[in-house]
């Protein structure tokens, strides 16, 4: 599961040996059109991992046993977490310039972590649902021109989702590389989204721009939903980690450990 396990990684096709890697916004265009199709690929595997919780909380939505439907949405998101964890190794593998085969990368650490990485997926799905419930309540008073209630929840509200889209990348990070209880994972990820606090803001103000300008364009918005099936998730995951990998790649060493295994191993 973790960095020192066997068969670790596969090879990839990589750079040139000493060609120096880019920085900021030309190194995210870089992975961006060098991996377009890999991002597109990750994407839809990941839709389709969360298509039936997100269509049975559509449901209940939509009033269908809203409440049969709530629970059930959450039961139906116990493969959430494996495959968050997949998307992220994968991506930060194309960060190391270290591609390789999406199914096959999904699928192995998938398997590897859904058991440790669901009770964080479920909770992740249930916040961000209890997100979702929020804000449409809110853009349902102000198209029917009601009150819209305590301002202060509101604030709360994004107060939360700012330390969660902080938090998160870090945790699931954990689950891809080092091998630890949860307990310790969840104690670590918050000392580092604090610790680095530059980045984690960074990143999780630059992961959820598209998400925030889709939601406040509504429903006009709606008409990029397939490109958000396409690849939107992937995206957002890539400008998050664009800015919270470093670090945590720093910190554990992450790279010049699979360098120094794949030297002894060749």
């Amino acid at each position: 599961m973790g960095l020192f396990s066997r068969n670790y990684d596969r090879p990839g096709p990589g750079i040139k040996k000493d060609e120096p890697r880019k920085k900021g916004i030309p190194r995210f265009f870089e992975l961006l059109f060098r991996d377009l199709g890999d991002i597109i690929k990750l994407n839809i595997l990941f839709f389709l991992t969360l298509l039936p919780t997100g269509i049975t909380f559509a449901m209940g939505l939509l009033g269908i046993y809203s409440q049969v439907t709530f629970i059930l949405s959450l039961v139906l998101a116990f493969p959430v977490g494996g495959a968050v964890v997949s998307v992220i190794y994968y991506i930060t593998k194309m960060m190391r310039d270290d591609p390789s085969y999406v199914w096959y990368e999904f699928k192995r650490k998938f398997l590897e972590n859904y058991k440790q990485a669901a009770p964080a997926g479920i909770f992740c799905t249930a916040f961000i649902y209890a997100q979702v419930l929020i804000w449409s309540s809110l853009w349902g008073a102000l198209i029917a021109e009601e009150p819209i209630g305590d301002l202060l929840w509101y604030l709360l509200a994004l107060f939360a989702l700012l330390l969660f889209s902080m938090i998160t990348p870090y945790i699931f990070l954990h689950f891809a590389y080092i091998t630890l209880k949860t307990s310790k994972i969840i104690k670590n990820s918050i000392l580092m989204s604090f610790g680095y606090f530059p980045r984690s803001f960074m990143g999780a103000l630059l992961g959820g721009i598209m998400w925030i300008v889709f939601v406040l364009y509504l429903p006009m918005s709606l008409m990029f939903s397939p490109l958000i099936m396409l690849f939107g998730i992937t995206l957002s995951m890539l400008l998050t980690l664009s800015w919270v990998w470093p670090p945590f790649n720093k910190h554990f060493n992450i790279e010049e450990t699979l360098v120094k295994r794949q030297e002894e191993s060749s």
